[in-house]
């Protein structure tokens, strides 16, 4: 039988969700994250393929606004939601659907695609590149200390209900992430997966708790987080498993992390998604003992290459000529001039000048956050240096002060 890609009717949404979640395990969602979900689903922006009356792939996008390096906001489709039946692997399925996006995506002006994968080797064919990272952490308490800041004791902590405190969640959240690049500015009702607290995932934890933080001028940070009790011959064996953690300064977040190194009955603490630059591992006594892990956060795919490279600051003045590859969207296709002074206005236009750098789309993508050091793709054989100097050149302008992270999935 043929097959139908087209775009999700409202109608339809509960059997293209289902088909969903079958792809990815069979695992239903809470019926708190169906719901937010659903009424979070842009379906002129979703789009599905059709086996008779059966869903056979899932595609989705969110409308975004990403920061990127120096704090412009650059119109981004989220990529979601991306699935093909187990039933129908090997037929093209999935490059029919990423051909139909990103076609979508350039006819709304949005420079951008971003999403966080499944698997890490999935998109790279499609011009995606990893361009933030996620630190996870494991914590032994019993042997791992905090030294705080001046000023921590005089912070005030009290538990508040996740839901009542929302806004104050996302009022901090927001002015913390204002100048993180990779983490999107979303519209309203995104607030609301802050506080989810499925029950099926939570695996013997509790339902979702909330301390805040304040000052007599207000709340300062917060911190959600889950307690898993668990006792080992009679003694308590315990572990808090951090969902966020956020400070307005420096005090306020050492408080945060001070009071969940503390709780009683618990000696580790698990956080799964921090920046790669947290200032906590400058407060831990002993970094060993944190069982650090680093992987691949969000993906960045330069839809419009000119426009892109000209939306974002750079650190250093830089004049470069790359030949870019780009097969899956040729209209990137060869060379571009990017020029860009202190000042932070930059330039990319194509040109006929020879070539300083040579690289694809997927390199581009993977720097353009200032998460990867064009350096390290050079070492690695992703970038070719055709003029010498132009790879220091182009890793110092590209680089960022601040580590880009994207905090919460989508």
């Amino acid at each position: 039988m043929t097959t139908e890609l087209r775009v999700l009717r409202p109608s339809e949404w509960n059997e293209w969700f289902e088909s969903l979640e079958l792809a990815f395990g069979g695992v239903a969602e809470s019926p708190e994250e169906r719901e937010l979900w659903n009424a979070l689903t842009e379906h002129e922006r979703s789009i599905g393929i059709w086996d008779g009356s059966d869903v056979v792939g899932t595609a989705g996008a969110f409308s975004f606004r990403l920061p990127v390096p120096g704090g412009a906001l650059v119109p981004a489709a989220g990529v979601t939601m991306v699935s093909v039946a187990a039933t129908h692997r090997r037929r093209g399925l999935l490059t029919s659907m990423m051909r139909r996006q990103l076609d979508d995506v350039r006819a709304l002006g949005e420079p951008l695609a971003v999403l966080a994968a499944s698997e890490p080797a999935i998109y790279g064919r499609f011009g995606y590149g990893a361009a933030t990272k996620q630190m996870s952490l494991e914590i032994d308490t019993d042997r791992v200390g905090l030294t705080v800041p001046d000023g921590t004791d005089g912070i005030r902590l009290r538990y508040a209900k996740p839901d009542e405190a929302l806004a104050t969640i996302d009022g901090v959240y927001e002015q913390l992430l204002a100048g993180r690049p990779g983490a999107p500015a979303r519209g309203p009702g995104w607030e609301r997966q802050a506080v989810l607290a499925p029950g099926g995932a939570r695996q013997g934890a509790s339902p979702l708790q909330c301390v805040l933080a304040e000052r007599d001028s207000g709340v300062v940070g917060y911190a959600t987080f889950r307690n898993k009790p668990a006792w080992d011959g009679g003694v308590p064996r315990g572990r808090i498993v951090v969902e966020e953690v956020s400070g307005l300064d420096p005090a306020a977040y050492a408080a945060l992390w001070r009071f969940l190194f503390g709780i009683d009955l618990t000696s580790t603490v698990e956080a799964r998604n921090r920046p790669a630059d947290d200032a906590l591992l400058h407060l831990v006594s002993d970094v060993r003992r944190c069982n650090i892990k680093v992987r691949d956060g969000l993906y960045v795919r330069l839809v419009e290459l000119g426009a892109a490279l000209e939306a974002r600051a750079y650190r250093a003045p830089v004049d470069v000529v790359f030949e870019v590859t780009d097969a899956f969207c040729p209209w990137n296709e060869g060379r571009w001039r990017l020029t860009a002074d202190a000042k932070g206005g930059a330039s990319c236009k194509r040109t006929d000048d020879p070539a300083d750098l040579a690289l694809s789309v997927r390199e581009l993508g993977a720097a353009y956050l200032g998460g990867t050091s064009v350096i390290s793709l050079a070492r690695a054989g992703r970038v070719r240096e055709l003029r010498a100097g132009a790879v220091d050149e182009a890793s110092l302008a590209f680089s960022s002060a601040v580590e880009p992270w994207l905090p919460r999935g989508f």
